[in-house]
């Protein structure tokens, strides 16, 4: 019998760069399993988990999941983690695409797996999404939001 923190692991090597198995990766979790970036508030369901994995690929084909710490407790697998890669092709945001800059990415991210059965029911990927785009040279423009929250209060 294949143990909760082994289908992990099993999941982050299918996801690597020099690996990528989408329909591998998906295959580990439930029938109506989700797979959730949390800061970006994004929930890929079913055939879209293979998707959004060849997504983040297709920016950063030598995609890496350094592990530093894996707790198993029962049905939940916790993990913290660095996000690694090179920024070799487009990266979506929601006003249009950050082309290549062949920036290194080192992302702290923490990870919740829940499992039932021995598949993936649930995982909740908490990468910090700051720490990314600022390491791809897209810094939050803090200027426009302080004039966007003075306009905003001068109408109320």
């Amino acid at each position: 019998m294949t143990s909760n923190e082994e289908v992990v692991r099993e999941a982050y090597r299918l996801a690597e760069g020099s690996v990528l198995d989408g329909e591998g990766f998906r295959a580990l979790f439930t029938e109506d399993g989700t797979f959730n970036d949390v800061p970006n508030a994004l929930t890929f369901l079913a055939d879209q988990i293979p998707q959004a994995l060849a997504g983040l690929a297709s920016a950063f084909p030598d995609i890496h999941r350094d592990l530093l710490a894996v707790h198993a407790i029962g049905d939940v697998v916790a993990v913290e983690l660095r996000i690694q890669g090179t920024h070799l092709g487009g990266f979506p945001t929601p006003i249009g695409e950050i082309g290549p800059t062949g920036h290194r990415i080192d992302v702290p991210t923490a990870d919740l797996w829940y499992l039932r059965e021995g598949k993936i029911e649930t995982f909740n990927c908490y990468n910090a999404a700051n720490v990314w785009l600022a390491q791809l040279g897209a810094s939050p423009d803090f200027e426009s939001a302080i004039e966007a929250a003075k306009t905003a209060s001068a109408g109320a």
